[in-house]
């Protein structure tokens, strides 16, 4: 971006007076009668003119059409009318009929039909209006200013200030205030230090309208001080002032900081509005401060606002956001006027339940009422956005409920919004997180544009679906075609690596990373090359790997080595790691589970008892084994050895049936080691009846022979357990999915997507 010319740092500012301002009726003279835009009255005048009394913005335009002469000042309303309908064609018939009369040397007049032009997306009629311009004044310039930066051509207003300055015109305050705005739209630090710089030494930093636009800038930046430095600057701050800082803590991760303003706020009896409390909710959610957020509905109805639509979905969704589902229930119930952002609120508030869900069950839950209140919003009439599609493809990711997303894929195709960067990457993430990277695949070749996060998202499901070969050349054309990969893209890379045993190739682009793209390996990087590793049974240079971290391993990588030993009978080690994982006190039942699993496999039942112990000081609940299909849009539930449900006998007697034939193959059923509560005997527990097996039963009797099943599991799934499905869909000729804990495995022909490195836990 060109640098503000020297024009601009060698005159003296004058700052021109503020904007003509026009009524939008004009009271009579004798020179000039009035004519007015009221309804349904026409008024000819001696000279032949006529007021038009609110006749419909047709009859009007088909008088003018007609030849009738017209009062200038009635030109005004008509021109709002064509702002409102956002036309064209009707602003263009209006200019037409004012080219033919005096009033196109009005500059009042032809400054408001740039205005309308720009409103109605027609910056070229816009400019050309401008260009022909008699006379300019700073109005002139400030409206064309502004409308290429409404019109997401912010490095075109850039130019039209630089043009202005050169010409000799000075800008207002308000000039300023949208150059700014320009500024921010083009993210240009350097840009906007110019023109910060250039209000400085004019000394007009106080003014209130341009250290707000100045505070809106850096906070879009991401400098905060700055922000707040700008703010204090002002000498008469106002409610907008207040509402840039508070949105601007918010924007930077500051929400307790935004509070404390807010609370300095009040204390200087400054009267928040709709948009400063919607801001400060917004902090509330958050935070996840809910006695906040009630202290703010209460203000809130104080001063008026008991039916903003904005204030109560703000309210909703924090509601949402901290579990209070019937309180926002009752709230979203009792609105007698539903936008869509209430809808999204609701639909993206049980989507973060399904985050913030202690357990799989409450998640899968959380996420079926989102995909009921969307179906709802379908039958209301209203059309889901953008936002309304990214969140509910975020749900179908996490239910794996390719179903539902297919249908929703439909209706993005119909409603127009595929060709949408945000809608086209979920879409990717919902194919690759339910199972089938070739829907994804497509879903990513038919894209019209692809971020780093759409080549990442594509990236990653190769690789999660152990297809390294596709994930690798993929990131090679990504790189190709000049985009440029970040943290998260190496992850996808070198799990590509570690999926395929390409250490050399691993180690190349974990070297790459750092070299070339100066990436700081994080905890994800080291923990996919050592996957690699165990995987390949190198467990002693899984070690040295971890010796190499500038940081302390996590408990995932620890609970990687721990299970790569116990696989690869290296008990020593895998002892060592053991107790490296316990100093953490690690807070997941599973990997107490695990740790628990190791010692009763080497009979070390002092280690077994120190380590229920330790269950026990840490108030962990018994490990709940769940697993649950869905079929038509029911949900089917199952736990181990379940025996309640309605087609019980049958499930069994098809499992039976299913385990002789797996037999038959070669399969060996294994027994898992358990510790009761009252001793320290081990017992043996068989298998057979876990719930993802029972689940995967129900959904073969239930489901047409060639449909895949989908299953989720609340737990990790043992080695048994994955052996067997293996064997499943080897008999079946199914594709079976199931979505553990851990990891999605997609089971084909008696292959697993995961390379049987998931059943090692």
């Amino acid at each position: 971006m060109a640098s503000l010319p020297s024009v601009a740092v060698t005159r003296t500012l004058k700052l021109d007076p503020e904007f003509r301002k026009h009524p939008t009726t004009f009271p009579a003279t004798e020179k000039s009668p009035s004519i007015s835009y009221q309804k349904n009255q026409t008024r000819t005048h001696s000279d032949g003119s006529s007021e038009l009394r609110s006749m419909d913005l047709r009859e009007a335009l088909s008088m003018m059409k007609e030849g009738t002469k017209v009062e200038s000042s009635c030109y005004v309303p008509l021109l709002q009318e064509c702002i409102h309908k956002k036309s064209v064609l009707e602003a263009q018939i209006v200019h037409g009929h004012i080219m033919k009369t005096v009033t196109q040397e009005d500059l009042f007049i032809m400054t408001f039909l740039i205005n309308v032009y720009a409103k109605c997306g027609s910056m070229e009629n816009a400019r050309k209006v401008f260009d022909n311009l008699p006379k300019r004044n700073v109005v002139s310039w400030t409206t064309l200013m502004t409308g290429y930066v409404h019109n997401s051509q912010p490095e075109v207003a850039v130019q039209v200030f630089q043009k202005m300055l050169e010409v000799g015109a000075y800008p207002t305050n308000y000039t300023l205030g949208t150059a700014l705005n320009a500024c921010s739209s083009l993210y240009s630090v350097k840009l906007g230090k110019q023109f910060h710089a250039y209000i400085i030494k004019y000394q007009i930093d106080f003014d209130t309208s341009v250290g707000n636009a100045l505070c809106s800038l850096y906070s879009k930046l991401g400098y905060l001080e700055s922000a707040i430095k700008a703010f204090q600057r002002v000498r008469e701050k106002n409610v907008i002032s207040w509402t840039a800082l508070i949105s601007a803590c918010g924007d930077n991760g500051e929400a307790a900081k935004g509070l404390r303003f807010f609370t300095e706020m009040l204390t200087e009896d400054i009267k928040p509005n709709e948009f400063t409390l919607t801001s400060v909710l917004s902090l509330c959610c958050t935070m996840l401060s809910l006695d906040v957020g009630a202290q703010i509905h209460s203000l809130s109805i104080r001063l008026g606002y008991i039916s903003s639509l904005p204030i109560k979905n703000s309210i909703m969704y924090l509601y949402l956001k901290c579990g209070r589902i019937s309180e926002a229930e009752k709230l979203f119930d009792g609105m007698e006027t539903l936008s869509l952002v209430t809808w999204n609120a609701m639909i993206a508030g049980h989507a973060q339940m399904m985050e913030l869900a202690g357990d799989d069950l409450s998640a899968y839950r959380s996420g079926c009422e989102a995909l009921n209140i969307f179906f709802k919003l379908n039958q209301s009439g209203m059309t889901p956005d953008l936002f309304t599609f990214s969140s509910i493809l975020t749900v179908c990711s996490r239910l794996v409920a390719l179903e539902q997303g297919e249908q929703v894929h439909a209706q993005i195709i119909k409603t127009g919004f595929l060709s949408d960067v945000v809608v086209g990457t979920a879409l990717i993430n919902m194919y690759n997180k339910c199972g089938n990277i070739e829907k994804a695949s497509k879903a990513f070749v038919e894209m019209d544009t692809r971020t780093m996060i759409s080549w990442t998202s594509m990236i990653t499901g190769f690789s999660q679906h152990g297809r390294s070969q596709q994930a690798l050349q993929l990131f090679e054309d990504m790189i190709l075609v000049g985009v440029k990969p970040n943290q998260i893209t190496f992850v996808g890379v070198l799990s590509a690596c570690s999926h395929a045993g390409m250490v050399k190739e691993a180690l190349s682009y974990f070297e790459m990373m750092q070299k070339v793209y100066k990436i700081k390996p994080v905890m994800d990087h080291f923990a996919c090359l050592i996957d690699m590793f165990v995987r390949l049974g190198r467990l002693n240079e899984a070690f040295d790997f971890i010796k190499k971290m500038n940081f302390e391993p996590s408990e995932f990588i620890w609970s990687l080595l721990i299970a790569g030993c116990r696989s690869h009978g290296n008990l020593e080690l895998g002892f060592y790691a053991t107790e490296q994982l316990l100093k953490l006190k690690p807070k997941d039942t599973e990997t107490y589970v695990m740790v628990l699993n190791m010692y009763l496999s080497a009979g070390r039942w002092n280690d077994v008892s120190r380590v229920k112990k330790m269950m026990k000081e840490e108030k962990l609940e018994k490990l709940h084994d769940w697993s649950w299909i869905s079929i038509k849009d029911r949900v089917y539930s199952f736990k181990p050895n379940d025996k309640s449900h309605f087609h019980s006998a049958d499930i069994y007697k098809s499992l039976e049936n299913l385990l002789d034939h797996a037999k038959s193959l070669g399969y060996e059923s294994l027994e898992t080691l358990e510790v009761t509560d009252g001793d320290e005997e081990k017992t043996s527990s068989t298998t057979a009846y876990h719930s993802e097996k029972l689940a995967i039963a129900f959904g073969l009797l239930n489901t047409p022979n060639a449909a895949p099943i989908r299953v989720i599991k609340s737990v990790f799934m043992c080695r048994d357990c994955h052996n067997f499905i293996k064997f499943i869909s080897l008999l079946t000729d199914r594709e079976i999915v199931i979505r553990d804990s851990k990891r999605l495995h997609k089971f084909v022909n008696g292959c697993c997507s995961c390379g049987d490195f998931g059943g090692i836990f």
